[in-house]
């Protein structure tokens, strides 16, 4: 490893498991100094203990992104160990499965406060401390469903859609700090909460992945998803020096799912 983020300070949240995990786990592994944010905290711990806990400066902080007043509290935190704050990947998510007339009200507010609101509520804590840095680097986990619709899921369509032009607007409206803000489309991806959460659904789960492989062209001729680690590995590129006159830009991690109508 290069160490290539060697003190640098960033935080994750949705860091306890899947992509957020791997993230967490590059980073560490390139020097970063990183605090997870979840709720679940024995699956924050256990994270921690996985990537190295004190002795590789790995912290957590139990936070649910919805909430304002927990997400100020994690970055409270965050100045309270590292003292600034380079980083940020907005990567806490869930995914809702209903038409709009099969969804409550409640449904609808908890996909878009997690998906999209929670972004927001971080993003605002780590700007200022990003501009007392001097800068920093925001990457937002959107989808290819904020891409292409689909009619399964219009909720999480419509809060992924709604994240990319939030990573768009704040790309425009913080250049002049330095800050950067970029967006990734990840999906399929293996080993996610949103896949397991899908495919305990299913009569058959293998099936349920040779149909989803079938939407994504490069996926379906290597015969697998993405891995959660190819999604980290975009990760650290839009934030290393190598990118740093990429803003506001959607990059698609998805075999070519978004692409187009496959004849």
């Amino acid at each position: 490893m290069t160490g290539k983020f060697s003190g640098k300070v960033a935080v994750i949240t949705g860091g306890g498991s899947g992509i957020g995990k791997a993230t967490a786990k590059a980073f560490v592994e390139e020097g970063a100094d990183v605090l997870i944010i979840g709720r679940s905290l024995d699956g924050l711990k256990q994270a921690v203990q996985e990537l190295g806990g004190e002795a590789r400066n790995v912290h957590f902080s139990v936070a649910d992104v919805r909430n304002a007043d927990q997400v100020t509290a994690a970055f409270i935190e965050v100045d309270r160990r590292f003292g600034g704050l380079d980083i940020l990947f907005n990567n806490a998510g869930i995914n809702l499965v209903g038409s709009v007339d099969q969804l409550s009200e409640e449904d609808w507010d908890n996909c878009l406060d997690i998906n999209l609101k929670g972004a927001f509520l971080t993003s605002r804590e780590a700007i200022p401390r990003m501009r007392r840095r001097g800068g920093g680097v925001i990457v937002n986990n959107a989808s290819n469903a904020g891409l292409v619709a689909r009619a399964i899921d219009p909720a999480y369509c419509a809060s992924k859609a709604g994240l990319i032009m939030l990573t768009r607007s704040m790309a425009l409206a913080h250049a002049a700090d330095r800050i950067r803000v970029n967006a990734i489309c990840p999906g399929p991806v293996s080993e996610t909460g949103l896949l397991l959460e899908h495919l305990e659904g299913q009569p058959d789960p293998n099936a349920a992945i040779a149909s989803i492989l079938t939407t994504a062209p490069l996926a379906a001729a290597m015969g697998r998803m993405i891995t959660p680690e190819e999604v980290a590995a975009a990760v650290l590129f839009l934030c290393s020096d190598e990118a740093q006159m990429i803003t506001g830009a959607v990059l698609s991690i998805d075999g070519g799912k978004s692409a187009g109508i496959q004849r």
